[in-house]
């Protein structure tokens, strides 16, 4: 009979054996070899560990290797743009940076302002503030270190699509230097909507939230809701996003068909106002929907001063406008 010595009964003894059930020294040959075999087997496993472990580089030389692409990926933008700038005609030169200016701006202010938000996690983290119960956020929210992996990425792929908008405008090559805006403001929105669970979908979900509930302030302002505070800061980058969103739409990209203030995207359009003061306006329907709920005084005086801030600062953009124009 041929048997097998994987299949034992619960006495120990085996069911089927390869020299049969009663040969003597069956027993002491599975005696030796089982453990022979186990701690051959866990030998093996422990130097693969070792070798594995070994072989990684460690976490200091990742950081440096790190620290210089970044360096060597700056200095690459900062020589083929400062080229790319010195290759167009002097006429031309202010005119272009203006409206490059115009579409990376927003993008470049909304990278600092994700920096200086991973410093103030940052700052709370170290001390004993409990910032997730002030923001009433749950246990799955982004720790500064998420948050600097984040504005790192960004701070590597806005400056990466202007310096190729440069380089392709100043080579002749104006279609594709006009699609490097477009695309990036493109997957910018993709990625902050994108529904499948990757790029932190609940902290999106939570932000996207956040900023439906401050436009629509029809439920009891929480703390979170106070980021409209912070939009109020951003009103400038509204105003030139909305700025470059009008000229990819009506194919001004790389052009200066708007340099005409009474152009479709000029200067003298009324969305310019109207971009400054919506932060405002949703800060003011906040104050009133919590004087509403709390019969708190000073909450109008919040909302009073936003009466004041927005119209000094169309004033300004439209003074601001009328000089670059000279009409």
């Amino acid at each position: 009979m041929f048997e097998s010595h994987h299949l034992r009964k619960p006495t120990g003894k085996s069911a089927f054996s390869g020299l049969g059930a009663g040969e003597p020294g069956n027993s002491g040959q599975e005696s030796y070899v089982f453990p022979m075999v186990l701690g051959d087997m866990k030998g093996t496993t422990n130097s693969l560990t070792h070798t594995a472990a070994a072989m990684m580089p460690s976490p200091i030389f990742i950081w440096r290797f790190q620290v210089t692409l970044f360096l060597v990926w700056g200095f690459s933008c900062c020589k083929i743009g400062w080229d790319s700038v010195m290759r167009m005609n002097s006429d031309l030169r202010d005119l272009f940076l203006y409206e490059a200016f115009l579409y990376y701006n927003p993008l470049l202010l909304v990278t600092m302002m994700v920096w200086l938000w991973g410093v103030c996690l940052w700052v709370f983290s170290q001390s004993t503030i409990s910032y997730v119960k002030i923001f009433d956020i749950d246990q799955n929210h982004l720790t500064h270190r998420e948050i600097w992996k984040c504005s790192t990425w960004l701070t590597i792929i806005v400056p990466t699509s202007m310096t190729a908008y440069l380089y392709l405008y100043s080579h002749g090559e104006v279609s594709l230097a006009a699609s490097q805006p477009v695309i990036l403001h493109i997957a910018f929105a993709l990625v902050l909507v994108f529904p499948f669970d990757i790029f932190y979908l609940s902290s999106r979900y939570f932000f996207l939230k956040t900023l439906w509930r401050i436009a629509f302030p029809l439920q009891p302002i929480s703390f979170p809701d106070f980021l409209a505070d912070i939009l109020t800061s951003m009103a400038k980058v509204f105003s030139d996003l909305e700025r470059s969103v009008c000229r990819m739409l009506h194919n001004q990209v790389a052009t200066i068909a708007w340099f005409e203030a009474d152009s479709i995207c000029g200067s003298h359009s009324v969305a310019i106002p109207l971009m400054l003061v919506i932060p405002y306006i949703w800060r003011l329907m906040q104050c009133l929907r919590q004087y509403k709920d709390t019969k708190e005084k000073t909450t109008l005086f919040n909302g009073g001063h936003m009466f004041i801030i927005p119209s000094g600062l169309s004033q300004v953009l439209l003074t601001h406008s009328t000089h670059f124009t000279g009409t």
